[in-house]
């Protein structure tokens, strides 16, 4: 979609909501009109962000330390002669932080290939393995070195949950990797994980939106990106206009919910002392 096709579909959808309400909204559900506002608002904030991404326009991203150390991470496993590990989390691709992980592997891998750096990522699904190694191998033909790509730098290991982390702890123990990157779902297994790492020394990034997981990231690993951090990373390394222009839109929508909150507390604050007659939870309440 273009700017004039996404124009003159703006525009037919507004006349048409104009006609129907001009003939009496028949099966509108008029309690519910402060969402369907914020649904149109919300979802013409986002066409606008990635078009705008789309036509080359700049757009700033805060440059996030984690993803500014994993290039730091590459570079001291190559001075060093060691493989970089790379875990991408224990769910299968049913999960948006495993796909976003396999985005962050497909960046890793491009420097991994650039230095001529071992790569070795363990998986415990079967899919996982299949989307990483198509990732890895994308990378590596970028960068100019099909050569260099071989399928058993992604291997799987198996779907139990810590026997998976046993594996990896396997691999740590007897390999040694001067960099350790945990970027997906995990569950209890994290800890086990980044104390094996942190115990042979290496320089350890995690990523993850796993609320009950982040504290032992943070406490283990050098550089650990956050939560809403982690899927922001997908689109900052990707560069692709869809997943920039996504990021920039959710951005804009929290600060306008940002603003409708504060200015929902004072409005009520104002009804209650009496200043003001209007209600602002009866506008705002779905019916």
């Amino acid at each position: 979609m273009n700017d004039r096709e996404f124009l003159i579909g703006s525009g037919v959808f507004a006349a048409s909501f104009i006609i129907y309400l001009s003939i009496g909204a028949p099966h509108f559900i008029t309690g519910r009109l402060v969402m369907f506002f914020s649904i149109v608002l919300f979802s013409g904030i986002l066409i606008y962000s990635t078009r705008k991404a789309q036509r080359g326009e700049d757009i700033f991203l805060r440059t996030i330390p984690g993803l500014k150390a994993v290039e730091e991470a590459v570079g001291r496993s190559t001075e060093m002669g060691k493989p970089v590990l790379f875990v991408p989390g224990i769910s299968d691709m049913d999960q948006v932080e495993t796909v976003a992980g396999v985005i962050v592997l497909g960046h890793v891998s491009k420097m991994t290939a650039r230095y001529e750096t071992p790569l070795n990522v363990p998986v415990s699904r079967a899919i996982v393995m299949k989307a990483a190694r198509e990732a890895c191998k994308e990378s590596y033909l970028v960068e100019g070195r099909p050569e260099m790509f071989h399928e058993d730098m992604v291997h799987y290991v198996t779907d139990e949950q810590f026997a998976y982390a046993a594996g990896v702890n396997g691999i740590m123990v007897r390999e040694k990797p001067a960099a350790c990157v945990y970027m997906g779902k995990f569950y209890a297994e994290s800890l086990i994980l980044a104390e094996t790492g942190n115990s042979i020394g290496a320089i350890q990034i995690a990523g993850t939106a796993s609320q009950s997981q982040i504290p032992f990231f943070v406490t283990a690993c050098d550089y650990t990106l956050i939560g809403e951090e982690f899927f922001a990373a997908s689109a900052y390394l990707s560069d692709k206009p869809e997943l920039v222009g996504a990021v920039k839109g959710q951005d804009m929508i929290k600060v306008i919910i940002l603003i409708l909150i504060f200015s929902g507390v004072i409005l009520r604050m104002l009804f209650d002392l009496g200043y003001l007659n209007m209600n602002i939870l009866e506008l705002l309440t779905v019916r």
